[in-house]
C-alpha cells in the first residue's frame, strides 16, 4: 500500500493533470497543510481560574498527543459579556502540521478515525468549500487510537481544515477523492 504522499506523485497528479488540463504536473493542487482546532468554549465556562487552567491542560496534552506538535493558546480578539469573554483569554488552540506530519495524520484520519466514527457514512461533498479545502468536525477526541476512553478527562471536539492550493471547488473536491478521502457521492 502506498504512503499518501507517494500515491500523490505516482496516481493523483497526473490523474488531475489530465482530467484538467493543465500543461506541468507542478499546476495540479496539492496538500499545503492542515490545521487542528478547538475551542473550551462550555468547557470551562463557569469555572475558577484554576480549574479552566487544569481543563486547558488536558485538552493541550491530547492534541498534543494527537497531532505530534504542541499547541498553540488562541486568545479572544475582544471580550464579549454574553459569553463571560474577557479580551486576551484563552478560548481555543490550534496546530498547523506541514510535510511529514500532515501526511501522517491524514492516513490515520482517512484508514482509522473516520471509520471508527460512530454511524459514519462518509464526509458530505459541501464540505470542501469554494477555494477547494475540506473541513471535518469530530465531535470527541477518543476516536483517535493514542487517546485512550479510560485516561480522556474530558471530551472535547476537534476541527481539522486541509488546506490545498486547488483554485476551486472542484478541483479540491476531485484530489480529495483521489487521495482516498471517504466523500459520498451526490445522488
Amino acid at each position: 500500500m502506498l504512503g499518501l504522499k507517494e500515491k500523490y506523485h505516482k496516481e493523483v497528479a497526473p490523474k488531475l493533470k489530465e482530467k484538467f488540463g493543465y500543461k506541468s504536473i507542478a499546476a495540479a493542487p496539492r496538500l499545503k497543510k492542515v490545521v487542528v482546532n478547538t475551542s473550551f468554549g462550555r468547557l470551562v465556562s463557569g469555572k475558577t481560574k484554576q480549574e479552566a487552567a487544569n481543563d486547558y491542560k488536558n485538552i493541550l496534552e491530547d492534541l498534543a498527543i494527537i497531532t505530534g506538535q504542541k499547541p498553540v493558546l488562541t486568545e479572544a480578539r475582544k471580550s464579549i459579556s454574553a459569553f463571560k469573554i474577557r479580551e486576551g483569554a484563552p478560548v481555543g488552540a490550534m496546530v498547523t502540521l506541514r510535510k511529514r506530519k500532515m501526511y501522517d495524520i491524514l492516513e490515520r484520519l482517512i484508514h482509522i478515525v473516520l471509520p471508527r466514527t460512530r454511524d459514519f457514512a462518509g464526509l458530505k461533498p459541501e464540505s470542501v468549500d469554494r477555494e477547494g479545502n475540506l473541513t471535518i468536525g469530530i465531535k470527541e477526541q477518543i476516536v483517535f487510537p493514542e487517546i485512550s476512553a479510560e485516561r480522556a478527562k474530558k471530551l472535547f471536539g476537534l476541527e481539522i481544515t486541509v488546506v490545498s492550493s486547488a483554485g476551486n471547488r472542484e478541483e479540491g473536491l476531485e484530489l480529495f477523492k483521489s487521495l482516498g478521502f471517504p466523500i459520498k457521492n451526490n445522488a
